[in-house]
Formats: C-alpha cells, structure tokens, sequence
C-alpha cells in the first residue's frame, strides 16, 4: 500500500526542511558541486553534507565525486512518484467533496 511506503516517508522528511528544498530547487536548475550548494546556505560544510545525506538517503539527488569535486544533481524521477501519490490523495478528496456537495444540495433542495 502506497500509504505506508518507507521510501514516500523518507521523501517528505527530507522536504520538511526549507534548507533542503531550497538545495533541490537549485538542482532543478542542473548538477552542481557541493560547494555551490553550500554558499548560500551560510551553513558550515558539515552541515550541509548532513543535509545531503538526508536527501540522498531519500533518492531524491545522487553526488558522484569527480576529483576532488563532490557534484551533487536532482534525481526527478522521485519526485515524479511523490507527485502520483499527491494527485491520488487530491483525486480522492475532490471526490469526497463533491459528494458533500451533491448531499448537501439534495438536503437543502437545490439542484
């Protein structure tokens, strides 16, 4: 069940954090090194690699070391999976309030 998917509750944790979806915002924008993520965060390198892990851990970016170059890039496919699940959620409730409506209107006399 979609409800409970361990992977779905890792992605909403990592986007609770403003810091972390302003990381992934940037990284819509194509691969970046971790350094530039890190600039205007003002945070220290450690935190932001916490931060990373976080969203790592979620599958919602993937780093590749290149040198001595961390370069950090958005993986949309997950998003695109939170995104089904939301449009689910959002079907369901537009469904249980049209039919509220459809109850009320039969309950009042208006058709």
């Amino acid at each position: 069940m979609t409800k409970y998917d361990p992977d779905l509750s890792l992605i909403f944790q990592a986007l609770s954090d403003p810091t972390r979806r302003a990381m992934l915002a940037r990284l819509g924008a194509g691969a970046v090194p971790v350094s530039e993520l890190a600039r205007p965060t003002g945070l220290a390198l450690p935190t932001v690699m916490r931060h990373l892990a976080v969203l790592e851990e979620a599958a919602l970016i993937s780093t590749k070391k290149a040198g001595r170059t961390r370069m950090c890039s958005a993986r949309p496919e997950t998003l695109a999976a939170t995104a089904d699940w939301l449009a689910q959620q959002r079907s369901q409730w537009e469904a249980r309030t049209d039919r509220l409506e459809a109850l009320l209107n039969t309950l009042t006399g208006k058709e």
